[in-house]
């Protein structure tokens, strides 16, 4: 099989799992007891909390670990909201859904919610935003990088615009840590969400930065995570993220150059080659190994089966909303009709992708996109 769905979920490193091993088996303490078993646990735990701030400029007792960036989301809109009571939320238009269902559901404990749109390559319109921005608006949330069209959002000017009116900002990292540098100083934001299996990493693990590192507690039940979060912790997910981050780190300069020249070549062919082809998103301000197309007359969702009988993984957008028989909320945002959204294909690499195998995937759409459009045609 090809793997190009590397935005859903990526193939954990043996490091990785290697690092995990004696936190399954010898060292399998609760971190909370205090005999020595627990206590190495413990300091595993903590030890993952420098690595990972260490990586994103942030002090140790900012990282909270969480089941993943859904949420490390959910953590950050509703208690920074619960906390407030009142005023203004804004959320950009393309968010996933963990931010946007969240802020939704604030609104029905009586936060004003508003969506701040984007432009037609996804990104968001700081013009606008400063035209809705309020006195009592007290948290904007940002996504660093979109995880369908691979946009890349000036979270930087956000969250300096967010600064004058006293707002706070979230931003969700995941489609974007791993694959460029995230600095939360640089960046200005409170809050960052992280989750490890799309960085090699292992499912059900993830972190929430907080600024100070002071949140609203999420969970009740216990004094984990500083009485933040409740819940034994996992403690073999967390050394396996800090292990994955740190690799990811690391290697990120190299692994993006690889991305980025394959995925490049891939979008030459394929908008040279195949009529009536457009890429959505900017075509140089995304993350590197993020395409996504949309053809014309060619239905994604039968283009996405199709390259499956051919051992192709591939998408037709987010994982977590594939089934929902609606056209990506964040192609819509950017201008494309129901009929163009429907006909998205998004390929997302790793750098262990070869020019043959990317020749192979051009093919197969080609013939498969002209297969699809004789159907209706």
């Amino acid at each position: 099989m090809i793997y190009m769905d590397n935005a859903a979920t990526t193939a954990i490193r043996r490091e990785v799992v290697e690092s995990m091993l004696p936190y399954l088996i010898n060292d399998y303490g609760n971190p909370s007891g205090v005999y020595r078993l627990s206590e190495r646990a413990k300091n595993a735990v903590e030890e993952s909390r420098r690595v990972i701030a260490d990586i994103i400029n942030a002090d140790s007792d900012e990282i909270f670990f969480t089941s993943g960036g859904t949420e490390s989301d959910n953590w950050a809109i509703k208690a920074e909201g619960l906390e407030r009571k009142k005023g203004n939320i804004i959320v950009s238009s393309i968010e996933h859904h963990a931010v946007t269902e969240s802020a939704l559901w604030m609104k029905k404990q009586g936060i004003d919610v508003t969506f701040a749109p984007v432009d037609e390559f996804g990104i968001i319109r700081l013009d606008y935003l400063k035209k809705i921005i309020r006195r009592d608006t007290f948290l904007i949330s940002v996504m660093l990088a979109n995880n369908e069209i691979g946009t890349i959002q000036p979270v930087e000017e956000v969250s300096r615009l967010a600064g004058k009116y006293g707002a706070k900002v979230h931003s969700d990292a995941v489609a974007a840590f791993g694959h460029i540098d995230v600095d939360v100083k640089k960046l200005g934001v409170d809050y960052l969400s992280v989750s490890g299996h799309k960085i090699c990493g292992p499912k059900g693990t993830g972190f929430l930065y907080v600024k100070g590192g002071n949140p609203v507690p999420y969970m009740h039940g216990g004094a984990q995570e500083r009485d933040r979060r409740a819940g034994t912790e996992n403690v073999a997910g967390i050394v396996g993220l800090a292990t994955a981050a740190r690799i990811a780190a690391d290697t990120i300069n190299e692994r993006s150059k690889q991305e980025k020249r394959i995925s490049e070549y891939m979008t030459k062919r394929i908008l040279r080659e195949i009529p009536y082809s457009r890429l959505n998103g900017d075509l140089r301000n995304r993350v590197p190994g993020n395409m996504n197309f949309s053809f014309q007359y060619a239905n994604g969702g039968m283009l996405v089966v199709m390259l499956n009988k051919q051992g192709i993984c591939a998408s037709a957008g987010s994982a977590c909303t594939s089934n929902s028989g609606k056209p990506s909320h964040v192609l819509l945002g950017i201008g494309l009709d129901d009929e163009l959204a429907e006909s998205s294909l998004r390929l997302t690499i790793n750098h262990t992708i070869t020019h043959r195998e990317a020749d192979y995937v051009v093919e197969c759409i080609k013939k498969d996109v002209e297969k699809l459009r004789k159907l209706v045609l």
